[in-house]
């Protein structure tokens, strides 16, 4: 069996998720964005009931969201699952 360079892995596998987290941060930003209001000069007025639930989002830890926004956060992490069973798989 032919022995893996960790780091070399590691670097890989970085790659990889950041890739994935890309996508998720394009994704989030389209999301807010689609919820603003474009300005003329460019700019997204984004209504005050959102920001007022991201802002209690932002300060509230994993353990107290509600079941619907862990699952959300829940849904996100499975999109890094594949990548990290394949490099696991890999490295065995």
């Amino acid at each position: 069996m032919e022995k893996i360079n960790i780091e070399h892995a590691i670097s890989a596998i970085v790659e990889e998720l950041a890739g994935v987290e890309h996508e998720r941060w394009a994704h989030w930003q389209e999301y807010m964005h689609s919820k603003g209001a474009r300005q003329q000069d460019g700019s997204l007025l984004i209504p005050a009931a959102l920001v007022e639930k991201w802002d209690r989002q932002i300060v509230t830890p994993y353990s107290e969201l509600t079941e619907i926004e862990k699952e959300s956060d829940r849904d996100q992490v499975r999109k890094y699952i594949p990548l990290i069973t394949d490099a696991i798989a890999k490295a065995l």
